[in-house]
Formats: C-alpha cells, structure tokens, sequence
C-alpha cells in the first residue's frame, strides 16, 4: 500500500482534529488567568472578590476564542 492510498482510505472531518488543536491556546489562557488570580489574592487578600470577578471576566474572554473554534468549524463544514 502506498500513501495516496492510504490518504484515500482515511475519511472523516479533520476539522474535529483541528479544533482540539485551537482548544489548547484557551486552555493555557484560562489557567495563566487563574493562577495570576490567585496571585494577586496571595499578594492582596483584601482584594480577593475584585479579583476574583475579573477573573471570571478573563475566562470568559478567553474562552470566546474556543467558541469562535466551533464556529469556524459549522462554516467551513
């Protein structure tokens, strides 16, 4: 078997690969999020509330990326 054959016999979406891939930047921006948070509260205990609602602001930018993954992936699909 040679390899156009075999790229012929693989069938499938590789988009769904594809995503998993883009999912990893949102996953590292969520956790340096998280851990400066968690920072700052070690830094500032008083301030912990304030932090910890921009924290949530943070990850949810964040994460508008990977939805913006998804979404790539129904138009090109």
């Amino acid at each position: 078997m040679d390899a156009t054959t075999v790229l012929a016999e693989i069938n499938g979406n590789i988009a769904t690969v594809g995503y998993g891939l883009a999912a990893i930047g949102p996953a590292i921006g969520v956790g340096i999020v998280v851990g400066k948070t968690i920072e700052g509260v070690a830094r500032q205990p008083e301030l912990a509330g304030r932090l910890q609602t921009l924290m949530w602001i943070g990850i949810a930018f964040t994460e508008a990326l990977a939805f913006i993954g998804i979404a790539t992936y129904f138009i090109f699909v």
